[in-house]
């Protein structure tokens, strides 16, 4: 009897692990309906999926509506050749035009409309998919598909993840373990994973992967990593995926043997539409090659005197026979201790506007500086009217905590896609530069610096997913709303119980701005600290004066900022008037902008009453302060969230909040001596010291 007992035990147990989440299905779980009225409604409309074609892609589709709708509905639905006269089906089907009155579709649009049948149709197959996809998020976050009507074009034409993956399987900015890819295991064996990884993408609408880090390794030109890049590409093709390469531009030298890189160099030349017409065998449909050169170190084609023109244009003549683009990234800025690294990228790329080739595409990050918790938008944003440009945002937390802090990204996507650059008068959005329709571009581009690894669930942080799935929202369509997306997330992912969505998308909402106040408040930035994460104010030394904490806050007795006005750096003259009016005023600068343009003196009276230095600490001690509210919000919504994702979110949502009082301590000690103010009631003096927190950043960068 105690045998049984304890086998019965066991069994009790070990189930309950093994159904435990992990996270691993990320937001396509396809969990049985609970409701069985809503169950039964879907059900009469998905008797059977009639598949109109045969292209891997559209079986890819066909196969994914039936696993996603056995799950959700707990039936089998068959798959058929041909609906016939049979009614309460899907159908998925290929067609030039769409039905009158439903809008145009472009080649990967989808429309999804019911008649006596719900059908699925686009002009072609990765339309199916996305349309398919698009119908499965219906019926996962609830939404009736009773006289369905759904045209859903993307608003960008090439949506792509960037991996900062490296040849030994580590990643720069990585935080949620190794490398998706096994360098060492392709091309012969094949982990099932990377199929799981293209669905997820697919399922968002991303139709393409950079696999290498932008800091690129020259083997990734070599037959070798041809041949296991191949392998990737094969399974990402049957998800409408192309693969891209991040390539070292002195390749030609490193491993072709020549004696220059230049790109003005016939050899050169000849070297690189060689090597590209290599690729082209081994992966048909390549996507192409995104560059970071002569920047942080970085070789490019001002080693040899040419512009970035030069360089990007000698390699779109190699890519000319096919259909690929060049991605040349204007990440730039020199060592120069009097100049405002802030201007560096608009001063190298502005001057060369209509100078580029057609199949260029400038990636421009969302900022000026470097992926902050906050930036004004860049300003090569409308001013290159005769080059694509693309957004680069960065989805792994590189300054934002981490796997550690729950920060969710979307409304800092949207606060820079909403900027108005005023370049055709008031309307002309960052979004519409990006989109195309503000310049007339016709070759339009939005990339995220991916945040997945090796780790189970993928990002590390289970929160973090979430901000995969906004960056491929919002690249599928920028108007989407940060709430919209969230609201999606949270009912695919962790729950569908109203009130604990509802508390979730309050927190996620919230959490960026939470993040900013401990962190980076009232438009201080620090970008380079020694683990870009802990807090360094007082870091000044390094081989380059914008690798040091004190060139971007300028902390001093007088007061705190970097000046971009007239009176400063001027970089503000490289806005559009209007945009200059918002910031280039002490006196009317939005609060959260206001250091990044103004050295306030730390008795200034703000807009809202309070001086600098109080506003400050406010921001200082209420950010920290609010995490504890985002734990009370979490504790909230256990009885609804999986045991092991409740658990797992908890632990880092504890680690979070004694890092924000790390930040906030560090960041008051340091400023107090130059404010020489005291910490405004009702807040308190930090128990430790300056060198104490000192110490702790020491110890945490020996890790």
């Amino acid at each position: 009897m105690k045998k049984s007992f304890a086998w019965l035990l066991f069994l009790l147990l070990f189930a309950g692990r093994s159904n435990a989440d992990d996270g691993y299905r990320l937001w396509l779980k396809y969990d049985l309906i609970r409701d069985a009225a809503k169950r039964t409604t879907y059900a009469q409309s998905a008797q059977f999926i009639a598949l109109t074609g045969n292209s891997p892609i559209l079986q890819t589709a066909a196969n994914e509506l039936q696993t996603g709708l056995q799950g959700l509905l707990g039936k089998t639905i068959p798959i058929i050749a041909n609906a016939g006269n049979r009614t309460g089906g899907i159908v998925l089907t290929l067609r030039n035009t769409p039905d009158a009155g439903a809008g145009t579709l472009n080649d990967e649009g989808y429309q999804i409309e019911q008649r006596s049948n719900i059908q699925i149709s686009a002009k072609t197959d990765r339309g199916v998919l996305y349309g398919v996809f698009a119908l499965l998020r219906y019926v996962q976050t609830g939404q009736s598909l009773h006289r369905i009507t759904l045209t859903s074009n993307p608003k960008v034409r090439y949506r792509l993840l960037n991996h900062w993956d490296n040849t030994n399987g580590t990643i720069e900015r990585g935080y949620a373990g190794e490398s998706l890819w096994k360098w060492f295991e392709l091309p012969a064996t094949v982990d099932s994973r990377y199929r799981d990884y293209a669905r997820a993408n697919a399922s968002l609408g991303i139709n393409g992967t950079v696999v290498n880090n932008v800091n690129a390794s020259a083997r990734f030109m070599t037959d070798e990593y041809i041949e296991k890049v191949a392998a990737l590409a094969n399974v990402f093709r049957n998800y409408g995926i192309r693969l891209y390469l991040s390539i070292y531009f002195p390749a030609p030298k490193t491993i072709g043997g020549l004696k220059t890189a230049d790109p003005l160099e016939p050899e050169v030349k000849k070297w690189w539409a060689d090597k590209t017409k290599a690729i082209y065998k081994a992966i048909p449909d390549f996507g192409g090659f995104l560059v970071k050169a002569n920047s942080e170190g970085e070789p490019g084609p001002q080693d040899y005197g040419r512009t970035h023109a030069d360089g990007a244009n000698m390699l779109a003549e190699a890519l000319a026979p096919y259909d690929g683009v060049v991605m040349w990234r204007a990440f730039v800025y020199k060592a120069d201790p009097k100049a405002d690294r802030f201007k560096a990228a608009y001063e190298e790329f502005v001057p060369l506007d209509g100078k580029f080739n057609k199949k260029v595409i400038i990636q421009v990050k969302n900022g000026p500086i470097d992926f902050q918790p906050r930036e004004p938008f860049s300003p090569i944003f409308g001013n290159m009217p005769q080059t694509p440009l693309s957004m680069e945002f960065q989805i792994t937390q590189e300054y934002m905590g981490f796997a550690t802090h729950t920060v969710f990204e979307a409304p800092l996507f949207k606060e820079c896609l909403d900027s108005d650059t005023f370049v055709k008068g008031k309307g002309s959005t960052v979004a519409k530069v990006v989109d195309g329709s503000l310049h007339g571009y016709n070759v339009t581009a939005m990339a995220g610096v991916a945040n997945t690894g090796s780790d189970r669930n993928w990002t590390g942080n289970p929160m973090a997913q979430a901000n995969w799935y906004a960056f491929g929202r919002l690249a599928w369509d920028h108007t989407l709303s940060a709430e919209a997306i969230a609201r999606e997330w949270v009912t695919m992912s962790l729950t569908s119980e109203p009130k604990s969505v509802q508390t979730i998308i309050n927190m996620l909402l919230k959490s960026r701005d939470i993040y900013v106040a401990y962190n980076t408040p009232l438009g201080l930035s620090r970008p380079w600290t020694g683990a870009h994460f802990a807090p360094e104010p007082w870091q000044n030394r390094s081989s380059r004066p914008d690798w040091t904490a004190i060139y971007y806050h300028r902390a001093d007795s007088a007061g705190l900022g970097f000046d971009r006005t007239t009176t400063g750096s001027n970089a503000l003259a490289q806005y559009r008037p209007e945009v200059q009016q918002q910031w280039n005023n002490v006196e009317t600068c939005p609060l959260p902008y206001l250091l990044w343009f103004h050295h306030v003196p730390w008795t200034k009276k703000l807009t809202n009453g309070r001086t600098l230095w109080d506003e400050l600490c406010v921001h200082f001690y209420s950010g920290a302060d609010s995490v504890r509210w985002m734990q009370q919000q979490w504790v909230q919504v256990k009885p609804a969230v999986d045991p092991a994702i409740f658990a797992d979110v908890a632990g880092r949502l504890s680690t979070q909040y004694k890092e924000a009082i790390w930040w906030r301590d560090a960041w008051v000690l340091y400023l107090q001596p130059f404010a020489r103010q005291p910490i405004p009631a009702p807040f308190k003096k930090p128990d430790r010291t300056l060198d104490e927190v000192k110490n702790l950043v020491n110890i945490y960068q020996m890790r």
